[in-house]
């Protein structure tokens, strides 16, 4: 990666991070879960409110560092509209891309969420930037019990 790209990329993550899209409950959310990061303390909690199989609408409330924050930010903006496959699809996709394992050759394309890709040289950072995401998964499924980056995968 460019060192000019990097740059482009850390800006968006701060400027996410800073201000974050859709921070907000959402009242009446179909479903909601919570995520906890006990490595670093991040929380999350994350609203959908499905219309049939469709992500009508979604936001998170919580407090993280920079890259969990704007990692849900982020991920907030792009599931909005999608389908819960295409939801669970974009998550398998951006999983890998921050684990730094191949993606699967039908994973739909990450657009603005690829500024995570340099998350895979820090694994510490991992949980931080999946928190949400895990999170997201357990309330398109229904999932009652908090999910932790320790039980909820990397």
């Amino acid at each position: 990666m460019t060192d000019d790209l990097r740059e482009l990329y850390q800006e968006v993550i701060l400027d996410h991070g800073k201000r974050p899209r859709n921070l907000r409950e959402i009242p009446g959310a179909t479903r909601t879960a919570e995520g906890y990061n006990p490595l670093c303390g991040d929380r999350a909690t994350v609203y959908v409110t499905l219309d049939g199989d469709v992500v009508k609408d979604v936001s998170f409330v919580g407090k993280g560092c920079s890259i969990s924050t704007a990692s849900a930010s982020m991920m907030t903006e792009a599931v909005k509209g999608r389908t819960r496959a295409e939801a669970e699809a974009l998550f398998e996709r951006f999983h890998a891309l921050v684990t730094g394992e191949p993606a699967a050759p039908d994973a739909p394309e990450l657009g603005k969420l690829a500024v995570f890709s340099g998350v895979s040289e820090f694994p510490v950072r991992v949980k931080c930037a999946s928190l949400a995401w895990h999170t997201l998964k357990a309330a398109l499924k229904g999932e009652d019990a908090p999910v932790t980056t320790e039980t909820g995968g990397e």
